[in-house]
């Protein structure tokens, strides 16, 4: 079934509350997208504790109050429930969410968690950024991903600003800011709040993904999940050696702004992940799926 019949179906569901009192009354249909549904979340491989990332170059440490998924239940998560392109999760490490949440509720939000070997990346010009300058060119570049989008048969985006500016702590080689981003005609922006870990051969970038409704729920979530990643030793950022380590062509600007090409010298948009699909639109069939789920 396509999104747009599953809103139909949602939306049935939704206004006919009385087809859950009973599984019988359920059209045959209903019954298929809950199974669905129910499939995905069982098949989740939710874990905590210490997690060993990209061959052991880095670990997280996840509380009781989050849960980590890899990165094949990472791409069950983004495209099959949250509606991104194909393969947008293998990519990826993994994922974690809060505890109490589901992908499946009206208020779910998670972080993708990534590497980029791309070589040691100098914090020297840390106090030296124009992030105003910055900002103008994320924004042109993220016109042009939006047509390539759009050409693809995806919604348009936009860069609306800074949801909060780029923040580095120099002691934990830790980099952090958020994006508002507008997808489409939709009514609630995209926050996309970013951690980098700088580490010796790389960076762990960290995304937040979610409502900006929610700004102020991550913010009180921030520091957790900043906690949460480190390079185990041997790949630590102080442990960097120049004479036998390689040192990335771009430094901490070109981190916030997205990869950079250092052949052509451009900044390309990062990736944007969408949270966006039939069940979060629709107020309240995403509360009853959570309920649903965890009875279970």
């Amino acid at each position: 079934m396509n999104i747009i019949g599953k809103l139909l179906l949602c939306m049935a569901m939704l206004f006919a509350p009385s087809t859950f009192a009973e599984e019988s009354q359920l059209s045959p249909e209903q019954e298929q997208y809950i199974i669905e549904m129910q499939q995905i979340w069982d098949s989740l491989d939710r874990k905590s504790g210490e997690i060993e990332l990209q061959n052991g170059i880095a670990k997280l440490t996840v509380p009781d109050s989050f849960y980590y998924l890899d990165a094949i239940d990472t791409e069950k998560v983004l495209v099959e429930v949250w509606g991104n392109p194909p393969g947008s999760g293998l990519d990826t490490l993994g994922m974690l969410f809060p505890a109490e949440s589901t992908p499946f509720d009206d208020d779910s939000w998670g972080v993708t968690i990534e590497y980029e070997e791309d070589g040691y990346v100098s914090d020297e010009d840390a106090d030296d950024i124009d992030y105003g300058d910055l900002l103008s060119q994320m924004k042109q570049d993220t016109a042009d991903a939006s047509e390539q989008r759009m050409e693809q048969g995806y919604e348009a985006i936009e860069l609306v600003g800074w949801a909060a500016p780029p923040y580095y702590d120099k002691a934990a080689h830790k980099l952090h800011w958020a994006k508002e981003i507008k997808f489409g005609d939709s009514e609630t922006n995209t926050l996309n709040y970013n951690i980098r870990v700088l580490g010796r051969k790389g960076v762990l970038v960290l995304n937040f993904i979610a409502g900006m409704d929610q700004k102020q729920l991550i913010d009180s979530q921030l520091n957790t999940v900043v906690a949460m990643a480190e390079f185990q030793k041997d790949s630590r950022y102080e442990e960097f050696d120049p004479s036998i380590d390689k040192v990335a062509a771009y430094g901490l600007g070109a981190l916030v702004a997205g990869k950079a090409v250092a052949k052509t010298g451009f900044l390309a948009a990062a990736f944007l992940f969408l949270k966006k699909f039939g069940i979060i639109l629709l107020a309240g069939v995403g509360a009853f799926l959570k309920k649903l789920f965890k009875s279970k």
